[in-house]
């Protein structure tokens, strides 16, 4: 970036283009993603999602073949990918960078209806950072793919007024929806202002229509996922494994109110001082969208008991364009002047990102190629030694059923820990009821030759005791270790 660039951006940034705010983030998420385009696995998910495109590619739909808890969309998203590039990490991690690219960029649009050009691209780059950094983020997760359509649609909703692109905007936000359930709430709280924003303009018509439009919009989305399980006759499957299994799934696995108060409090504390400090003009109808998105995004955290990383995603768009125009409007920043040393000290700020540079020459040196990971590594292995692939089990590293052409044992199997969450089991119509008895059924009945395990971890969370005790022993007795292929395990069945 020049400093001629650097300089316009800090000062006022009014000669930006769209073009040009485009290709800086496009590029910034590109440099950060791309060592990762080479790793086996990221976040498990990303691997369950990946096979259950690759089952809708092969023609079942899903929750058919495969089960896992995200709507149709995400696991369509990742179909059209294979179908259209085969089996390539590549296409797959490039797709994240464009979905990152995509909810930045549309950050940065609301930045400059809320502010300006200049605050709307600072957030876009640090939606970038927090979108691609930290723990499982360099993967495709199901947020990646709802905020690259969330965020355009709230744009709409903020840049225009009219019948048609709100009508849009609910189309985007059915997407959104049909991508990651939890974002329902900040979807629906919009909807409502919507019909408020007119409302208090005294054209309650103008509020009624468009609202209804909005929603209009949205529930169109969800009618089209739900059309080809209408036409196959399974249209309770879909609406099991869409909205009832993920009520079960929250009520079973929530955590302590306690776990949940440090975030509610820091924000009320930021909300409250921007407030005091008139740092954040709240009577902007920009400001008021945004807030309201946030609300939305906080309020499923509430009713979901739990706040994951990766949940996260939801709210940094929004949340950091409020920060850096707080910021903005402090004392010191206002007086702040760019000084060519601080682009040096950006530049450390993607430390992870270096180090998996040097990660992937590193094994380019070792093992002559740039993919690494047991993903890779045990497939690798299994087949150079003619281990079975058509009776395996990953329970760990389950990516490899992709690389393998292989397929879970059964639904539950698809993602290990899955095995596990019996209160989901009713919602896919597993035979089996307990999760001890699908684990019997999968060691006793099907007996997979070959087990994928991680080295010195154990196979299921820690407070699946029963589960763990089962399987180790299971494993002592029936098993043996053919070999360790990086922090993997391979063992094979013993010959009764």
């Amino acid at each position: 970036m020049s400093n001629t660039l650097i300089n316009s951006i800090v000062k006022n940034g009014t000669n930006l283009k769209d073009r040009t705010v485009f290709l800086i983030v496009f590029c910034i998420s590109l440099f950060i993603r791309l060592p990762f385009f080479f790793r086996d696995y990221i976040d498990r998910d990303e691997s369950t999602f990946i096979l259950m495109g690759q089952s809708w590619v092969e023609g079942h739909l899903p929750y058919t073949e495969l089960w896992d808890l995200k709507p149709p969309i995400t696991f369509l998203v990742f179909a059209a990918v294979i179908y259209v590039f085969g089996k390539s990490f590549i296409a797959i991690r490039l797709l994240g960078v464009l979905l990152v690219t995509s909810a930045a960029f549309f950050t940065y649009k609301i930045g400059q209806e809320a502010h300006s050009k200049k605050i709307g691209l600072w957030a876009a780059i640090a939606t970038v950072a927090l979108l691609s950094m930290f723990g499982s983020l360099q993967g495709v997760m199901s947020e990646h793919i709802c905020m690259a359509f969330f965020m355009p649609g709230l744009y709409l909703l903020i840049k225009y007024k009219k019948w048609g692109t709100t009508f849009l905007s609910g189309l985007l936000m059915g997407i959104a929806v049909m991508s990651k359930m939890n974002i329902a709430y900040a979807i629906l709280f919009l909807g409502i202002f919507v019909f408020y924003y007119h409302y208090r303009n005294r054209n309650w018509v103008k509020g009624i229509g468009h609202s209804s439009l909005y929603y209009m919009g949205i529930l169109l989305i969800i009618a089209l996922t739900l059309l080809p399980y209408y036409l196959q006759g399974i249209k309770d499957l879909w609406v099991s494994s869409v909205f009832k299994a993920p009520m079960a799934y929250i009520d079973a696995r929530r955590y302590s109110v306690l776990k949940l108060a440090p975030t509610f409090v820091i924000l009320a504390g930021f909300f409250f001082y921007t407030w005091k400090k008139k740092l954040l003009n709240f009577k902007l109808a920009p400001i008021q969208f945004l807030l309201v998105a946030i609300l939305g995004v906080l309020f499923a955290f509430y009713k979901g008991g739990r706040i994951n990383g990766h949940y996260l995603i939801q709210l940094h768009p929004m949340l950091l364009l409020l920060v850096i125009i707080a910021l903005s409007n402090l004392q010191y920043f206002k007086k702040f002047k760019w000084k060519p040393y601080f682009l040096f000290i950006l530049l450390l700020i993607p430390m992870e990102t270096y180090l998996e540079y040097f990660n992937i020459a590193q094994n380019k040196y070792e093992r002559d190629t740039f993919y690494n990971g047991e993903g890779f590594s045990v497939p690798k292995y299994i087949q150079e030694n003619h281990l079975d692939t058509k009776n395996i089990l990953f329970l760990g590293y389950h990516i490899g059923y992709w690389v393998l052409d292989a397929k879970p044992p059964t639904k539950a199997a698809t993602h290990p820990s899955n095995i596990c969450r019996d209160e989901l089991f009713a919602f896919h119509d597993n035979p089996r009821a307990l999760s001890m008895d699908e684990l019997r059924y999968i060691m006793e009945t099907l007996q997979p030759k070959t087990i994928v395990t991680r080295k010195n971890r154990r196979v299921f969370d820690k407070k699946e005791e029963a589960e763990n005790s089962y399987i180790d022993a299971y494993l002592v007795k029936h098993y043996k270790v053919v070999a360790t292929v990086e922090k993997a395990e391979i063992l094979q069945r013993l010959e009764r």
